[in-house]
């Protein structure tokens, strides 16, 4: 336990420190196993949340346009 009052005493001088030690109760120590696990585990969900949204939303399934959506042009001599 290194609470307590420390002293140093050279020459003639005296001086003091006084030190307040706190254990920790509930801590977790972590490894570097441990955090490249987290890590890991981590790009890999960021990977399959990616290609999740790509899937879902990425590309057109093939829809045919309605004729709505299609473009009229008409003819006019003055625009050519």
């Amino acid at each position: 336990d290194p609470r307590g009052l420390y002293v140093c005493e050279t020459g003639g001088k005296r001086s003091s420190l006084q030190v307040h030690y706190r254990m920790c109760q509930n801590c977790i120590e972590v490894d570097a196993p441990t955090i490249s696990g987290i890590v890991v585990a981590d790009v890999v969900a960021t990977l399959f949340l990616a290609v999740a949204v790509y899937c879902v939303t990425g590309h057109d399934r093939g829809h045919t346009s309605r004729a709505s959506d299609r473009q009229n042009l008409i003819a006019n001599e003055l625009y050519q």
